[in-house]
């Protein structure tokens, strides 16, 4: 298994449901962890299996691995036979499966429905009732509402009138189309002193580009990595997402992000940064400045310029700080007040509920 991993007992439901689905809930699990390994997943699952029984007479492992190739979850490859890797169906597959773990089952909607204060026309109507105004539409007219008023205002003994006094509408909401990067730190740090830190960090990216394929598909998300540099990635590549030897360039990261959002066409843009560490490299000239002792105010001053530089084209940037370290914790919330976002301190096992929270959340510019 690769270094930096942590694994702890795996403990068993007293009567374990036997068959495919229950393999397959942890198979998907293990090929997260080793970022699309299937033989590594595999053979995870097979000292699982040893040790607490997972798999019986009627139902083995062999047969688990057929299943996999027969319902297009693996493909054996052509030019080295008995090694497999996964296909598109599991990339969705895991994504679905991180939304649900970290967001629970959400149903499909027609539209991108990030809400804004912002009343009048928009493409959806709300609950709320109030009178009518100049400029609302006739669709929003409430008739059976506003005949009731009439009869109260004006009583039926002299025949029925209705007044603009008497007009009630319902409430349109606005919904607002939203721009967002997603940039997730790989540098070595992630998995620094046995802990994994990029394993919950891949889920919450897969879910989130879930989340906007089904609730959102107005909205656009694209997906960044930075260690030394920053570049970006296909949803598709979340889960052969590795940690390298790198330092954290968190200014290359911002740049690229404000470079991706500035082609986007959207009126609502943001930006959120899952990391564990404080800035600890710059690009200069073909080399790189590095320093991973505290922090270095040439690599800090430069980070805080960029948090400016993106508060003033009102570009909220979102730091999801995975660590506790109060001398970190410094650094963010000067980061934070000079961009004007926000930031979150996260265990790992919360990392996803306050993505998905503040995603949610519409405090963007509504239209």
């Amino acid at each position: 298994m690769a270094t930096g991993f942590r694994f702890r007992d795996f403990v068993p439901d007293e009567q374990p449901e036997k068959g495919f689905e229950s393999l397959f809930k942890l198979f998907m699990q293990l090929v997260t962890i080793t970022s699309g390994d299937v033989g590594e997943a595999l053979s995870w699952l097979n000292e699982l299996d040893k040790q607490y029984g997972l798999t019986d007479d009627g139902y083995g492992m062999g047969n688990f691995i057929d299943d996999l190739k027969k319902k297009g979850y693996i493909d054996e490859d052509e030019q080295k036979k008995g090694e497999f890797h996964i296909t598109a169906k599991s990339e969705q597959q895991l994504r679905k499966s991180a939304l649900e773990e970290i967001f629970g089952k959400l149903k499909k909607s027609s539209t991108g429905n990030h809400r804004t204060p912002q009343t009048g026309q928009g493409d959806e109507q709300s609950t709320d009732l109030r009178e009518f105004r100049f400029g609302d539409s006739l669709e929003q007219i409430q008739m059976t509402e506003s005949i009731r008023n009439a009869q109260l205002n004006h009583g039926v003994d002299d025949g029925f009138m209705l007044t603009e006094g008497d007009l009630e509408v319902r409430e349109n909401e606005h919904k607002s189309q939203t721009s967002t990067v997603l940039m997730i730190d790989i540098s070595h740090s992630m998995i620094l002193y046995g802990e994994d830190r990029i394993t919950p960090a891949k889920k919450v990216a897969m879910a989130l580009a879930e989340l906007v394929k089904q609730k959102y598909p107005k909205d656009t998300l694209d997906v960044i990595v930075f260690g030394n540099d920053a570049w970006q990635i296909e949803v598709k590549d979340l889960p052969y997402l590795q940690v390298g030897p790198y330092h954290t360039n968190t200014v290359a990261g911002l740049e690229l992000a404000m470079d991706l959002l500035r082609k986007r066409k959207t009126p609502n843009k943001q930006i959120f940064m899952i990391t564990d560490g404080k800035p600890t490299c710059l690009k200069e000239g073909n080399g790189y400045y590095k320093n991973s002792f505290g922090l270095d105010r040439k690599v800090v001053n430069k980070t805080l310029n960029i948090a400016a530089a993106a508060r003033r084209v009102k570009i909220p940037i979102t730091t999801f700080m995975i660590t506790s370290d109060p001398y970190l914790q410094q650094f963010v919330e000067e980061f934070t007040e000079v961009n004007q976002g926000k930031a979150y301190y996260s265990g790992l096992k919360g990392l996803g509920h306050l993505v998905f929270e503040d995603y949610k959340k519409n405090r963007r510019k509504s239209l």
